[in-house]
This record gives C-alpha cells, structure tokens and sequence, in this order.
C-alpha cells in the first residue's frame, strides 16, 4: 500500500514542489498519475523510491515508513518495487536475458530461481523469440517490453511506470498499457504516471490529477472496455 499524509516536499529556500498532499493507493489497484510539465509528478515519483525526503507529512511505501527509514535499509526496501522508466535504461552490452537476470544477479539470487524467473517473465511480456537479442537489435515497443521485464523480475509489490509510453508510437502506447492493465489483474499494483490523456480515457480507472504540486482531482473515470479484447 502506498500512503501519503499531509506530505509536502521543500526545494530552494523553502520553496514548495509538493503542497501538503493525502493519497492512497491501496494493494492490487490500476492508479494514473497526470500533470503538466513541473507539476510535480516527478517529485511524487522520487518520494516513492525515497530519492528524496518529504518536508513534512508520513511516506508510507510497503509497509516502509520512509520518513523514518534508515539508510542502510533503503536497498531492501527498493526491492519490493519495479520500475519503467522512459528511455528503457538498457545496458547495450547485454542480451535481452542478460538485461532482465542482471537484477537477480546483483543479490546473489540462486542461477536455478534466475533461470526460472527470468523465463517466466520474458513469456509475461511476450518476447520469448527475443532472449539472445541485443537492445540494438529491438523496436521501441520491445525495449519497453525488456524494461517491464527487467522491472517485474524480482515479482515487486508495486510497480512505478514512469511515462512509459513516451518513446513509442500511439499503437504501441495501447500495447504497453493493455500490458500493464494485464500485469495489474495478476495482482501487481501499478502507479503510472502519464501526459496522454487520451490513454487515460480509454482505459479508464483511477486518476489523480497534479497541479502546482497539489491533487487537484482523484477518482475513478469509466474507459473503454474494449481494450480487453484489442490490446492484450
């Protein structure tokens, strides 16, 4: 569960980016993040992986109270979540396999469990044709594809997508958030933050708007249904 209490987030000179903001994201949901640029999607995203420190208010991440965790802590705690960032962040050098076992194998997990989960995921995002591939070598749509991979591989409790759809055209942006929605059913939770709006309004769910470092709207909007059937 993410929950946030009062939090605002203060830069040069007491500036304010985040104003005093209350949200909560409860275990298994589907949650947009939009707002223009500098609204303060970034900041919010940054508090989540505590790369920075609220002002004031409570951070509550997993079960982490980030306002009170210790450094040494910070790695542990960044393991119970996944993240997809815009430009991929693939290492050139690396097969497709390679990218996604990486993670596995920075914490020393056992090769059987790395070779288990890594297969597994590959067949989740469906690239299991891609395996011995180079980042070079793919589309956009499918360096996504190798991000969320990488993403979910160490099965997180909550997964950030942060613009995931920005590098790819608009039938591929379907794709990906079908690929998500898919993901989420599974029981993942999934905070996206995203400009296209046209996005939101097709797939519908829980939007929480930003503006001025403030939720200037939350709640559920209908979508389009039929993203069922044509986009996973």
């Amino acid at each position: 569960m993410v929950e946030l209490k009062n939090v605002s987030v203060a830069y040069n000179k007491g500036q304010n980016v985040i104003k005093g903001i209350d949200i909560k994201i409860e275990d298994g949901d589907f949650t947009f993040i939009v707002g223009a640029s500098g609204a303060g999607k970034s900041t919010l995203i940054k508090l989540l992986l505590k790369e920075v420190d609220a002002s004031d208010g409570t951070v509550m991440v997993n079960g982490y109270n980030l306002r009170t965790l210790k450094r040494a802590r910070i790695p542990k705690f960044r393991r119970t979540i996944g993240v997809v960032f815009q430009d991929f962040r693939l290492i050139p050098t690396m097969t497709v396999y390679e990218n996604i076992a990486f993670v596995l194998r920075v914490i020393n997990a056992p090769r059987s469990y790395i070779k288990k989960r890594v297969s597994y995921v590959i067949g989740l995002v469906g690239l299991q044709n891609k395996t011995k591939s180079y980042p070079t070598e793919l589309s956009g749509g499918e360096q996504q594809r190798v991000a969320l991979a990488r993403a979910l591989v160490n099965d997180p409790k909550l997964l950030i997508a942060d613009e995931p759809t920005g590098n790819v055209d608009p039938e591929l942006s379907h794709e990906i958030v079908g690929l998500l929605k898919a993901i989420n059913q599974c029981g993942t939770t999934v905070v996206m933050v995203t400009h296209e709006h046209e996005l939101v309004k097709h797939f519908g769910g829980r939007l929480i708007n930003i503006n001025q470092g403030t939720v200037i709207y939350d709640d559920i909007i209908d979508g389009d249904d039929s993203y069922m059937e044509e986009d996973v």
